[in-house]
């Protein structure tokens, strides 16, 4: 395949999907990355994450709001970011479910902790 202008495209090519700046410095000797499933229909409920948390929607959509903000549908390819300690009020998966890959940063002895505040 050729552009219009008789060029053979990029052989690669590199997008900057997100470019999130983190409030504070934080110390990250480690990342985990999950791929994460969410049957359809359901709500993860009011969460909070111990570190940051970066996302990828692969397949399906969520509807994805951090507590005082407007509430936003991520779909395939989308990103988030969840930041250390903020209150998650929404990450529901809609209709046909939810698959997105979360990535944990961490210092090395610390594992990914979610909590389910009541209010």
């Amino acid at each position: 395949m050729h552009s219009s202008h008789g060029q053979p495209p990029a052989p690669i090519t590199r997008t900057t999907v997100l470019n999130q700046l983190l409030p504070t410095p934080h110390v990250t000797q480690r990342v985990e990355i999950r791929r994460i499933t969410i049957a359809p229909n359901e709500a993860a409920g009011l969460h909070v994450h111990n570190g940051p948390v970066f996302g990828a929607v692969e397949t399906g959509s969520v509807i994805y709001q951090i507590e005082g903000e407007p509430a936003v549908t991520l779909k395939p390819g989308d990103t988030f970011y969840e930041p250390e300690g903020a209150r998650i009020a929404r990450f529901d998966a809609e209709g046909e479910g939810v698959t997105f890959l979360g990535y944990f940063l961490l210092t090395i002895d610390q594992e990914p902790e979610i909590t389910f505040p009541s209010t």
